[in-house]
């Protein structure tokens, strides 16, 4: 490993080592925009030992990671005492549902109640005479902004009465002011009435929490896809026959039958059968795949053809499908760090914009006369402004469009709804990007540095010579029982299939990350791993084979050649990867000569071989320094921490827990050439996060002066709000266009 030299460089990016014993996922409820998020996030920060706070509002969901496990109760406390509500359970499909169709029904109530006071105003104001119009504003208004409306005054209450604000109180103080217009109309007093333009707020309001839902609701599907998945029993063999159970009773190392049609209820080994299986959430591809003995199985997926004899290894929390339901519940949460641009500056948007409004209503109500002309002038070009209204209706006129035109509402939406239609496309192609940094990180990788078994390679090898006796080779493969390297599986696998068993019992066993593993029998001390010198082994490793050295209380005692068929979209993927301007770099603890020999296969120029974890992460701080941008790909234990310290860690799904827990992306399938659809993804979602952020501020900055002079009428203030947030939705509805 001479191209490593640096071994006490200082880590050069920011990654913490989090323990994902104290992380807990939970529901708010209650948050209605960016500043709601932020002052969840900044209640749960507070409480002692927290490091990592997530809250999205796009799915209402949470994540939370401690040094040492929080009660839920303090956790309730913190969020109740900030006006929100904490549920464990997750938003079922069932939940999001029906606040869709509650949304849906506020939405038609309060139109019913609208419509037919803009038509009536729109008579008024063409000089057609409307009895008791000022009572019909005040009744409809008063209507609308009670009955559909009565959740966003319960909201902008909640907020002030703990003394915060967010989005609905500047929509409860517009829609309140202009209905306290006709009051004082109806009470003598000279000012114009804008009745009509309060329940015009709550329905504008409405609508957009409608489009809102039901985007929500569509964004659930993907966890509903996998949800409808599961299986409720399966089909034990025991000794009275096959018995239909619940799958909560099925253990690890029972016997389950499955039949063509049916779907695999749990992780496990196929002990007898051949059949087809239809593997496409797991892998985005469509074929089905061949399966026969001693393959693994997930649950889920779909026996096409076949009849199979299942061995239980995985059950509950663990099973593949449920690990999966859990990540891509947790990718929604996720956070992109150009967020954190949006929620320093909602944090103190709404009382700069209320504090804007105050003033603009201030002079507008004791400068009328001097900034009358601009009215005048104004009014040849837009047909709204009020030329002579008087000093009260202006200031009233500027102070409510002022507080409608700036509500935050794209900006909260801005990044979570990106990140939901970036869930589900990845979700379709088999990813899932876990991290929301790498999203942002993605646009700037120019180093890949891929690990070999398991990432170039099937990570399937088996043994194919020998030269050691039957009994040593029993003692090692009892020994390599105890690992869980695929070259240990290729070697108990062979000890399986060619010599018969024998009761042996090892002692003081010790793997060797990196270098192989050391096991005790008879008082006989075995080491198999690494060769210690690889030159007599030169002529194998070049055709690519690994060559495993067994050695007896310090004496070489024979050699494993083993190989590991490359994966078929391999050379594709390192070709496509060199055309999007990225360096691939093989990091591989086997020997030099066989990682070559793979090397020059799929075409990959630069190796570094005989490496050890460490030396992996040093690798990656290396190219760090040096100014490149990393991605690290791999799916072993050993590969562990050199995702962690990469740019964008990136995790074969069929790898170790150990390497998805550290990985940014993963692949739920083993495909290499999915990192290109991880890459393209993420750099599409950051380009749309980005386009949704300028435009949530660009709308802004242009629309308030224009509130604060008095020429923007509030109904158009709270339209072009409407279609800020609309854009911003459709914007990121289109990332699943591009791919």
């Amino acid at each position: 490993m001479s191209e490593v030299k640096e071994k006490s460089l200082e880590p050069a990016n920011s990654k913490e080592n989090f323990s994902p014993n104290n992380k807990v996922s939970f529901s708010v409820q209650g948050m209605t925009c960016a500043t709601c998020v932020k002052n969840v996030e900044r209640a749960l920060k507070k409480l002692d030992g927290v490091k990592y706070v997530s809250v999205n509002l796009a799915t209402e969901k949470a994540v939370l990671i401690s040094q040492e496990a929080i009660p839920m109760a303090k956790i309730k406390k913190a969020v109740s005492d900030v006006g929100y509500k904490v549920s464990e359970e997750m938003p079922t499909e069932d939940l999001i549902e029906k606040r869709f169709k509650e949304s849906r029904k506020d939405m038609y109530l309060s139109l019913a109640f609208t419509i037919p006071l803009m038509v009536l105003m729109i008579l008024n104001m063409s000089g057609l005479n409307i009895p008791f119009m000022l009572f019909i504003e005040l009744i409809g208004a008063g209507a609308t902004i009670l009955i559909p409306g009565r959740k966003t005054l319960k909201s902008a209450w909640i907020a002030l009465s703990h003394l915060h604000t967010n989005m609905d109180t500047l929509i409860s103080l517009g829609a309140i002011s202009a209905w306290a217009t006709t009051l004082l109309a109806i009470a003598g007093l000279d000012i114009l009435s804008f009745g009509t333009i309060a329940a015009m707020l709550i329905t504008l309001n409405l609508i957009g929490r409608y489009i809102e839902a039901r985007m929500k609701h569509s964004a659930s599907r993907e966890i509903k896809l996998l949800l409808s998945m599961k299986v409720d029993k399966a089909n034990v063999i025991t000794d009275e026959g096959v018995v239909e159970l619940p799958i909560d009773t099925v253990k690890i190392g029972d016997l389950i039958l499955v039949r063509t049609g049916e779907k695999i209820p749990l992780d496990g080994a196929i002990v007898e059968g051949q059949a087809s299986i239809n593997e496409s959430m797991i892998s985005g591809e469509p074929l089905p795949v061949s399966k026969g003995e001693k393959d693994s199985v997930v649950s889920g997926t779909i026996v096409e053809s076949g009849l199979l004899k299942i061995k239980v290894e995985k059950v509950g929390e663990d099973t593949f499908l449920n690990q999966m339901i859990k990540l891509v519940e947790e990718a929604q949460s996720s956070k992109v760090p150009i967020q954190a641009l949006a929620d320093r500056i909602t944090l103190y948007f709404i009382p700069t914009v209320f504090s804007l409004a105050v003033l603009s209503g201030i002079l507008w109500f004791f400068q009328y006369e001097t900034f009358q002309p601009f009215l005048i002038n104004a009014s040849n070009i837009i047909p709204w402004v009020l030329t002579d209204a008087g000093p009260l209706s202006t200031a009233i006129f500027s102070f409510v469009a002022t507080l409608v035109i700036a509500c935050p509402c794209a900006l909260g939406l801005a990044t979570p709804m990106a990140l939901v239609a970036a869930s589900s496309v990845s979700a379709k192609k088999g990813l899932i990007i876990k991290n929301g940094e790498a999203i942002q990180m993605a646009k700037d990788i120019d180093t890949i540095l891929m690990d070999k078994t398991g990432t170039l390679t099937k990570g399937q090898p088996s043994v194919i010579e020998h030269n050691l006796d039957d009994e040593t080779f029993l003692i090692i493969s009892e020994i390599e029982k105890n690992s869980t390297h695929p070259l240990a599986k290729a070697i108990v696998e062979y000890a399986h299939e060619h010599i018969k068993n024998q009761n042996i019992k090892i002692e003081e066993i010790e793997e060797i990350t990196g270098k192989g593993i050391v096991g005790t029998y008879k008082n006989n001390k075995y080491y198999i791993g690494k060769p210690r010198d690889a030159k007599p082994y030169q002529e194998f490793m070049e055709n690519a084979e690994t060559v495993i050295e067994v050695s007896k209380n310090e004496k070489i005692v024979g050699y494993i050649r083993i190989a590991d068929e490359i994966k078929s979209d391999a050379v594709e993927a390192i070709k496509k990867l060199k055309e999007m301007g990225m360096e691939p770099i093989m990091v591989t603890g086997d020997n030099e000569n066989t990682a070559r020999a793979v090397a020059k296969k799929v075409g990959i120029n630069k190796v570094f071989a005989n490496i050890s974890p460490q030396n992996k992460v040093e690798i990656v701080r290396k190219y760090q320094i040096e100014g490149k941008r990393v991605a690290m790909i791999g799916d072993g234990i050993n590969d562990a921490a050199a995702l962690k310290s990469s740019d964008m860690g990136i995790a074969i799904g069929n790898g170790t827990d150990l390497a998805i827990e550290s990985a940014d992306v993963i692949i739920s399938q083993g495909e290499i050439s999915k990192v290109i659809d991880a890459i393209k993804i993420s750099e599409i979602t950051f380009k749309k996060i980005k386009q949704n952020l300028f435009w949530a501020f660009f709308y802004n900055i242009i629309a308030i002066p224009l509130a604060m002079t008095a020429i923007l009428h509030p109904a158009i203030a709270e339209i072009a709000m409407l279609f800020s947030s609309i854009n911003v939705i459709y914007n990121s509805s289109r990332i699943t266009k591009k791919l």
